[in-house]
């Protein structure tokens, strides 16, 4: 079985639809067989691959949220090898009305992956930033969570809101779903409050905290616009970099989990 990973927020602009796409890709580029789940209405991970949302001809996300279609069927391949998409579209902003009457609300995204899981090493998930029912879809469906952590001002704020709804999710919905690590997103080494929200994330989520720190970086914001990861767009880059690393470290975390088949 695939592990599942979901990276959330419901802060924007904290770097989650960068983390998913550009993991995505450095675990892909790792040899592992990836799928990318873009379950946000915004539908960035999507266009950020390289595909226009108003030109896909397929299904995406909404139709399997739905009901109306298989996980199967929606399936893209990216540039890179061993990588898929499963795009998202702004019809995705009310699948959560739609979903309501569903007795098992909460655990559609947990069945429509059940049937794909095994065909890849890791799904990763790219949820919205908010704490509606398809984000819950995504924690109930997850193993782990990684959770992006801006290093600004306000990088704490609302954590403590995002912690309760896993704990929540955790006691009645999906008892394994672990923390995979708090990531720190946005990092500028000449900024002393960049410095001083590291040492603040890191004193209070000890052992928590990825060792690697995403960094500021121009080729890593130019990249979506292109449609590519940045690790296609300038492999030399600072942000390819990180990304890469942060891949092998969560492949050292992983490899000697035993996971159920």
């Amino acid at each position: 079985m695939g592990k599942i990973i979901a990276i959330a927020n419901q802060k924007g602009g904290v770097g989650k639809t960068t983390t998913a796409i550009n993991l995505a890709a450095g675990l892909a580029v790792l040899e592992k067989k990836v799928l990318l789940i873009d379950a946000d209405p915004q539908a960035n991970a999507t266009s950020g691959l390289g595909f226009d949302t108003k030109t896909i001809a397929g299904d995406t996300i909404y139709e399997c949220l739905i009901g109306s279609s298989e996980a199967a069927n929606a399936l893209l391949d990216t540039e890179i090898k061993g990588l898929q998409l499963i795009p998202s579209h702004i019809d995705l902003v009310g699948a959560e009305i739609e979903m309501l009457q569903l007795s098992n609300r909460e655990k559609v995204l947990k069945t429509v992956l059940k049937k794909i899981a095994a065909d890849y090493d890791y799904i990763i998930i790219d949820c919205s930033p908010s704490l509606g029912l398809i984000t819950v879809n995504a924690l109930t469906a997850a193993d782990s969570v990684i959770i992006p952590v801006q290093c600004e001002f306000f990088a704490l704020e609302g954590l403590g809101k995002l912690l309760n709804t896993v704990k929540i999710v955790q006691t009645r919905l999906n008892p394994e779903l672990a923390i995979e690590g708090f990531l720190l997103t946005m990092y500028d080494a000449r900024l002393r409050l960049a410095n001083q929200v590291v040492d603040e994330v890191r004193r209070h989520f000890p052992d928590m905290v990825f060792q690697t720190v995403i960094q500021r970086n121009v080729k890593l914001s130019e990249s979506p616009s292109f449609g590519k990861p940045v690790i296609l767009y300038d492999a030399a880059s600072i942000g390819a970099n990180n990304y890469l690393n942060l891949s092998k470290e969560i492949l050292k975390k992983n490899e000697n989990t035993n996971r159920p088949e």
